[in-house]
């Protein structure tokens, strides 16, 4: 039989309250929860501590938040006024088989978590967490254009800016949904992809020339790309959702003064689908801790 598994979870959004549930059914995990005191929801095997009565040398596991941590270590705590900080000092005591989960991982988070000696994995990095993410962020979007213009997808001409996980996900929903679909990428290989998907694919060098008759620009590049150029010879009904991570890869502030609609859409999973996007990170988390345990030979 193998060893029941100690994890701490420490602040977090609505996500965590679906993924807790999810953890809490696995009878080998313990959990321990802290930066959730505005709740009364309880769930089964799971216990509500404050940080310092954390046995943090015998964790096998910390999950931080989405955002990880800011530049002095402080961490998201939407269900909590108090504030927690992950110190140097703090991740020193933790044991060299724990692993700590993160959505995104910062300078000050890789560095001081590599400095202890531990196993850092950046949740959202990973190419499973990212493809089933997509369906949600694809729902999240679709949902943005509706809302935000007075015109049909169908028959509407939509630019999906890179073709990767979420950008593939994206271009063959919208392309579903009865629009026309223009796919820019720096790779050769994408373009002949979207081509074989019934698509329009085009070099990022020519979005300049796609812009004048777009309905909807869709950007998941994470570089500056929708500039100025591209920008300005939009229609004035045209809407741009960006889903790039921060800081985007558009230029807002011109396009506020060229008056077209830039959106900057950031953890869609989160806010249109929190139950199963915590449902998938608990999935991941579990099937994690399981691989981990048996490089141990545990």
């Amino acid at each position: 039989m193998k060893s029941a598994k100690n994890i701490a979870i420490l602040g977090g959004d609505a996500r965590y309250l679906q993924m807790i549930k999810q953890l809490s059914k696995s009878e080998d995990i313990h959990i321990q929860v802290v930066g959730f005191d505005h709740l009364n929801q309880g769930y089964t095997g799971v216990n509500q501590v404050e940080m310092e009565d954390l046995r943090v040398s015998e964790l096998d596991a910390v999950i931080l938040p989405i955002p990880g941590t800011d530049d002095q270590g402080f961490i998201e705590t939407t269900f909590s006024d108090q504030k927690i900080q992950i110190t140097p000092e703090w991740l020193n005591q933790l044991s060299k088989h724990c692993v700590v989960f993160s959505g995104i991982a910062n300078d000050y988070l890789i560095v001081n978590v590599k400095k202890a000696g531990v196993r850092l994995v950046p949740l959202m990095k990973r190419n499973d967490v990212a493809i089933y993410n997509s369906i949600p962020t694809v729902e999240g979007t679709i949902m943005m254009a509706i809302q935000h213009t007075d015109f049909t997808i169908h028959s509407s001409n939509v630019v999906v800016l890179g073709l990767g996980r979420v950008g593939m996900s994206v271009a063959s929903k919208f392309s579903a949904l009865g629009a026309k679909v223009f796919v820019g990428s720096r790779k050769k290989e994408d373009i002949a992809r979207s081509t074989e998907m019934g698509l329009e694919g085009f070099h990022m060098n020519q979005l300049s020339s796609y812009t004048p008759n777009c309905d909807i620009l869709i950007n998941t590049v994470p570089a500056k790309i929708v500039t100025d150029d591209v920008i300005k010879p939009m229609m004035a009904h045209a809407l741009i959702i960006d889903l790039a991570s921060k800081p985007g890869g558009t230029d807002f502030e011109y396009a506020d003064k060229r008056g077209i609609k830039a959106i900057h859409a950031l953890g869609l999973p989160g806010i249109v689908a929190a139950k199963t996007a915590g449902e998938i990170l608990g999935t991941v988390i579990e099937q994690v801790l399981k691989e981990h345990q048996e490089e141990r030979g545990l």
